[in-house]
């Protein structure tokens, strides 16, 4: 499934939004170097002060957004629980509120969420909710230490800020690899003012799935960082088997210091976990790290699928969420052509497609005008030979076999370069103030992932960062010097992918690319930019993007 015909070569601009076209971009911009490695970033060191996320600044900033007035309040208990995803899998896992994905969240613009998280994980597990994708206030991003401290396991912490952009989003903790668990639901955040027409909605979410089945992603992580050097030829057969502890503490598991060692057999070294020879070359080659044993449509394996049910001649809208933590997935739905109208949240100009690639952490709405039948949506794990599915009943038929590949998969895809923005959400052109290098650095030999090669440090959050003043017009050159692709998300902003691409916080960054994106510094604090790759960001491809005080 990895072959792209003709019509698809269009995907070749994936990783290079904008590198050669960029240039003129640049305006003169001042600072090249606080994302160089080369020392310029420590609040510390370089004598920059910082915002912090309680600062007078970010309390400003959230006034100056437009409120409804309207309160949405709800509690979300984080907790172990069995779970039924069909087919007779029903492993153990954590939780919000006892099922995968949690109940949806759906406010409207202007409203102010209340969210109170109850922690009851076991083994003194602290845990947090970070609501991707939202440019919310900044002590409410949910991002231990940085933001705010872990909520302890028996504790409880309340989220409370304004949600004024419209969009599909979703949640999920930020503390140590707890994202490929079952703590995510979707966050619908609706405009009132909905420029959109159509009959219905159905929210679909993708999910990679390992934990309670063949592992926890504790002991996915535990192998992974031993990396495919230290692992070559290494007898593993007098080695303990990894912990079964999944406390991360307050520092999200970041030291797990030597302790931790590979799967074990009695013939060896047996890579339990790690996934080798998956390529794609929609991705650029390398195409995953992890052998998940199911991939999931809305907590449903695909031999026991998710079903939406309409009629035909009916205009759908899919949200669709990669709430993954190791596989881009390639989605279409058979019989059918998908018109994009929003990535990341925010309106693109419309475009025809029989397929889409969303990566982790990324989000795509498409409209669909239903056929008469029986419809398969697949979600190809990219260059993994595997794939989830959910089904589109709006007449009689037969229900397809659970590795179906429809037709659209092989179809015209057009990545996020190919689109535009939407002429109301376009950043107005503008000088550029500062630049930042943001080199993407690492390899899976040492699985020593890190941005200009210095992994984040959970203990000193404010270390290395890479640092912006409000109302800059700031440029970010995504320059990924690995054999990996990388999915780059940006906390409490939007970034634009070159002059006119479309608004996103989330970025595909193909191997030896460069992408390069704009935003302006409208929302102060100390705000994370990682790879939503679970085990790429818990190694240490993260940084702060930190506004001078």
């Amino acid at each position: 499934m990895n072959s792209i015909n003709r019509r698809s070569v269009l995907l070749a601009g994936l990783g290079a939004a904008g590198t050669g076209a960029l240039a003129a971009c640049s305006g003169g911009s001042g600072n090249t170097g606080s994302g160089s490695g080369s020392g310029s970033g420590s609040g510390s060191g370089n004598g920059n002060a910082l915002v912090s996320p309680t600062a007078s600044a970010v309390a400003a900033a959230e006034k100056k957004r437009t409120s409804s007035g309207r309160q949405r309040k709800l509690t979300l208990t984080a907790s172990p629980a069995m779970i039924d995803l069909g087919g007779g899998v029903m492993p153990k896992t954590w939780a919000f509120d006892g099922r995968t994905p949690g109940k949806e969240v759906r406010l409207s613009v202007g409203d102010t969420l209340i969210a109170e998280l109850s922690n009851q994980l076991p083994n003194k597990t602290a845990t947090s909710i970070h609501w991707h994708g939202i440019a919310l206030r900044n002590d409410m991003d949910g991002v231990p230490p940085a933001t705010q401290t872990a909520v302890r396991a028996g504790s409880t912490f309340t989220y409370r800020f304004i949600a004024d952009a419209p969009g599909t989003y979703f949640f999920h903790p930020h503390v140590g690899v707890q994202l490929d668990r079952g703590l995510y639901a979707p966050l619908i955040v609706e405009d009132p003012k909905e420029p959109l027409s159509y009959d219905d909605e159905w929210v679909v979410l993708l999910d990679d799935w390992v934990d309670g089945v063949t592992g926890t992603p504790n002991e996915v992580f535990s192998e992974l960082k031993l990396g495919m050097a230290d692992m070559s030829g290494m007898d593993m057969s007098s080695s303990p088997s990894p912990s079964s502890s999944d406390s991360m503490g307050d520092m999200g598991g970041m030291d797990m210091g030597g302790s931790a060692s590979a799967s074990a057999s009695s013939g060896g070294m047996s890579k339990k976990f790690m996934l080798m020879g998956a390529t794609s070359s929609l991705l650029g080659g390398d195409a995953g790290d992890v052998k998940y044993p199911h991939h999931l449509i809305n907590g449903r394996v695909a031999t026991d699928p998710d079903v939406y049910t309409g009629k035909p001649g009916r205009k759908v809208r899919l949200r669709i969420i990669n709430a993954g933590s190791d596989t881009a997935y390639r989605v279409a739905l058979g019989g059918h052509k998908l018109t994009i109208t929003h990535t990341d949240g925010f309106p693109v100009q419309h475009q025809e497609v029989d397929t889409l690639l969303v990566g982790m952490g990324e989000r795509y709405d498409v409209l669909v005008t239903l056929g008469d039948g029986v419809f398969p949506l697949v979600s190809l794990a990219e260059g993994k030979n595997a794939n989830g599915l959910a089904l589109m009943r709006t007449g009689s038929g037969n229900k397809p076999s659970a590795t179906v590949r429809p037709k659209e998969l092989d179809g015209m895809i057009m990545t996020a370069s190919q689109l535009r923005a939407a002429d109301d959400v376009r950043l107005k052109s503008s000088k550029t103030d500062v630049t930042h290098q943001i080199k993407l650095t690492g390899n899976m030999m040492k699985y020593n992932w890190a941005i200009n090669g210095t992994p984040f440090d959970m203990k000193n959050p404010e270390a290395h960062p890479i640092v912006i003043e409000e109302g800059q017009r700031v440029r970010l050159d995504f320059v990924n010097t690995t054999e990996m692709w990388h999915p780059m998300h940006l906390h409490g902003h939007t970034y634009q992918l070159g002059t006119s691409g479309p608004r996103k916080d989330t970025a595909i960054v193909l191997p030896k690319e460069t992408v390069s994106v704009f935003l302006d510094a409208d929302n102060p604090g100390q705000w994370m930019m990682h790879c939503h790759n679970a085990y790429h960001g818990e190694a240490g491809m993260m940084a702060n993007v930190a506004y001078k005080a």
